[in-house]
């Protein structure tokens, strides 16, 4: 006589559906995989989402202004795409004098008569 085998059975953590198919599945569909993932991710609070959306907007500003790398730009020019001076990731106080700020690898220095120096940071 052979042994009978009991599956037990899962339920989908998103809608509480019984899950059919493989035995690592989770999620009875895309769809409740897909909303349980946005849930589990997003931003908890809006001060999160609103900083993390002007970093997004400043590294894309500095991006479109620094094709090739390094590049001088004014800062009405910064401004006027509005550039957020108060939102950045890091900043770095070289033993020259000199301060670099960064929105992840894309950084900048003030240089003289309100223009500034636009990079990339190397790896």
């Amino acid at each position: 006589m052979e042994p009978t085998i009991v599956k037990e059975k899962r339920f989908c953590p998103e809608c509480g559906r019984e899950i059919v198919g493989r035995a690592d599945k989770m999620f009875c569909s895309d769809a409740c995989r897909n909303n349980y993932n946005n849930n589990v991710n997003k931003d908890s609070t809006n001060l999160m989402r609103n900083t993390n959306n002007k970093l997004r907007k400043n590294y894309r500003i500095l991006s479109e202004l620094n094709p090739k790398d390094k590049a001088k730009v004014e800062k009405k020019v910064l401004i006027k795409k509005g550039f957020d001076f108060d939102t950045i990731t890091a900043v770095l106080n070289a033993k020259t004098g000199n301060t670099y700020y960064f929105i992840y690898d894309q950084g900048y220095q003030e240089l003289e008569n309100d223009v500034f120096l636009v990079f990339r940071k190397e790896d």
